[in-house]
């Protein structure tokens, strides 16, 4: 008979192959632009690593035939994100991103393994690896705070789509939830922290939304008044017929100019600035 725990346990199952399929979009952004600019391999890394020692732990605990499921999936999913990627990627970036494989997966998982399996016995081992497993799910949340810091910096949440923060959050809840019922620190420890992350996200999305939606405003606008006008050149030839695009890489060049010529104005009246000695 299926009790509580086992339908609570699919919900969270089916909200974590939810946050796995969660960067898709981004993925098919990759496909249409062949090229990974803008976003980075290490949150798919991590996840792969932090599944396949989570498998490990649950596989020495026992008693959780659910849990490996989900994280055997996950393996698979981060491993396609990986793969297409790389493919993707410019020559730094794969170069990058082969590296991180090699530290997490072949040292990190593979050291973990090895030490565990012939060093370490019973229940000192399982709960070893619990608390590795622990420190990986830790780094799983914590690696889209580069993305997070990005959003900052650039004022644009298209790197941090909304969804994605609130399915992260549902399921940092949910497993939070299973793991404090099942006793288990290493399912509901980490959880804490990316309901914490998972909110901090949700919270940016909603403050830099509304500023991304002014600039959109602001380049059809722009894209509108600049569509019949003719821009003439040094030389003297007329360049016309400009696309959408054209105009606002040509509004932000001229917004970044003018921002540097003014913090260099205010630089060079602070050195001119007399100074003024009081005795």
């Amino acid at each position: 008979m299926v009790g509580i725990s086992d339908i609570f346990l699919s919900i969270c199952m089916a909200v974590s192959f939810i946050v796995f399929l969660a960067p898709l979009p981004t993925f098919y952004n990759i496909y249409k632009k062949k090229s990974t600019e803008g976003y980075q391999s290490i949150p798919y890394v991590v996840a792969l690593c932090s599944a396949m020692i989570l498998i490990y732990y649950v596989l020495l605990k026992g008693h959780m035939v659910g849990v490996i499921i989900i994280n055997a999936i996950g393996v698979f999913i981060e491993t396609i994100y990986i793969v297409f990627y790389i493919f993707y990627a410019p020559k730094k970036a794969k170069v990058q991103t082969i590296k991180l494989l090699l530290l997490f997966v072949v040292v990190g998982y593979g050291g973990v393994f090895l030490v565990a399996q012939f060093l370490l016995k019973g229940a000192i081992r399982t709960k070893i690896v619990g608390w590795i497993s622990t420190a990986f799910s830790v780094c799983t949340f914590v690696a889209p705070l580069g993305i997070m810091r990005k959003v900052i910096k650039t004022k644009n949440v298209e790197y941090m789509p909304f969804l994605l923060s609130f399915f992260l959050t549902l399921s940092a809840v949910l497993w939070f939830i299973y793991g404090f019922t099942m006793k288990d620190v290493v399912i509901y420890g980490p959880n804490i922290l990316g309901f914490t992350l998972g909110v901090v996200q949700m919270v940016l999305y909603v403050v830099y939304k509304n500023k991304k939606e002014s600039n959109v405003a602001k380049e059809q606008k722009l894209s509108e008044v600049l569509q019949n006008h003719v821009i003439i050149l040094e030389d003297g030839k007329e360049l016309t017929q400009l696309t959408q695009e054209q105009i606002i890489d040509i509004w932000k060049l001229g917004t970044l100019i003018y921002s540097e010529k003014l913090n260099a104005s205010a630089a060079e009246v602070d050195n001119n600035r007399p100074n003024i000695q009081t005795n």
